[in-house]
């Protein structure tokens, strides 16, 4: 799907103090880089809606209300969506894209196209920009990257590169490639025609309730800082990784996950939330 620019320019207000922006971010690429790492840092990524049962809605008003003013974070569909939104706002051009997400992938083929990632045409510049704020990894993309092949790119303290890969389809198949423990590792692949929202509504459906979906089974929450820290939550498991590396674990009880999720995440959770 691809977006152009709405009637109502600028951000609104309750997003940008989501994400602690004090000045109204440009059409340019300066404010893109700034939106994207504000944007990852401000809101977490978490998949609770789905191992309560429930599929995250993604109509814009309701990810609006969830992400923005309910002050929860979500997973990819919802996190880009809600971006890709705003970006058109400030004056960007968006397409957005599906991908299948390769890390641990000994067939990248075999995995479906369930993630989102967006193209964003940014005014000046000749070539468009890959965003995407909604993979939640340590590893992902903190700043946009040209779509350009065989280049690495440093942005926030993460190094990353576009290349080629051969398959079966007409169009060139992209991969994302991050400089992951001293080695080059796809983080997921894409083509370049635009998804639609319908088809984002079946991966949603897909990754929410297929019974062989991670995110269907256990809670993952993710959450990156501007020193470069980044700490996740998979089931009980929290693991905190500083800039250089270092990590600490720490396993949660049985039911001490909510005082994580509300503190160490900053997930603001109604008083009667629970996992099964």
């Amino acid at each position: 799907m691809t977006t152009t620019p709405s009637e109502e320019p600028g951000l609104p207000g309750p997003y940008a103090a989501r994400l602690g922006l004090t000045g109204a971010p440009g059409a340019d690429l300066d404010g893109l880089r700034a939106m994207q790492r504000a944007h990852i840092r401000a809101i977490p990524f978490e998949n609770l809606d789905p191992v309560r049962g429930v599929v995250p809605s993604l109509e814009p008003a309701d990810i609006e209300a969830k992400l923005v003013r309910g002050g929860r974070g979500g997973y990819c569909h919802e996190h880009d969506i809600l971006f890709s939104h705003m970006l058109t706002r400030v004056g960007f051009g968006v397409t957005e894209l599906g991908a299948r997400v390769v890390r641990g992938a000994a067939d990248p083929a075999a995995r479906p196209r369930t993630h989102m990632a967006l193209l964003v045409d940014v005014p000046g510049e000749r070539t468009p920009y890959l965003a995407d704020v909604g993979f939640g990894e340590r590893f992902g993309l903190l700043e946009p990257v040209p779509l350009v092949v065989d280049r690495e790119f440093e942005g926030a303290g993460r190094r990353h590169r576009l290349v080629h890969a051969p398959h079966r389809g007409p169009l060139p198949l992209w991969v994302l490639q991050a400089w992951e423990d001293g080695a080059w590792r796809g983080q997921y692949a894409f083509t370049l025609d635009p998804f639609e929202r319908s088809d984002f509504a079946a991966a949603n459906w897909f990754v929410a309730t297929n019974p062989r979906s991670p995110f269907a089974r256990r809670p993952y929450v993710q959450r990156s800082f501007p020193d470069g820290g980044h700490l996740s939550l998979v089931d009980h498991l929290l693991t905190r990784t500083d800039l250089n590396g270092a990590r600490t674990e720490r396993e949660i009880p049985e039911g001490g996950l909510v005082p994580v999720l509300t503190g160490e995440f900053g997930l603001t959770l109604p008083a009667d939330f629970a996992l099964a």
